[in-house]
């Protein structure tokens, strides 16, 4: 083989490494991020049951409340 062609492949592997390099680490943050996400939905859907679970204020509603006596 030629000394060009040599050079060609070995900068053809090196780029290959690289990508695959990036690709693993890509893969990583994708998958650390998934499981960031998950525990999230997880801590809202929590947060969803507990406020559910509130029991009403003895606020009325602004409807149910009479007018101010200025008016």
């Amino acid at each position: 083989m030629s000394d060009d062609l040599l050079k060609k492949i070995d900068h053809l592997e090196t780029q290959l490494a690289f990508q695959e390099d990036t690709i693993e680490r890509l893969n990583r943050a994708l998958s650390d991020q998934q499981f960031q996400i998950d525990k999230m939905d997880f801590k809202i859907q929590q947060i969803i049951e507990r406020v559910k679970q509130i029991e009403p204020s003895n606020i009325a509603d602004s409807g149910e409340e009479a007018p101010p006596p200025h008016y």
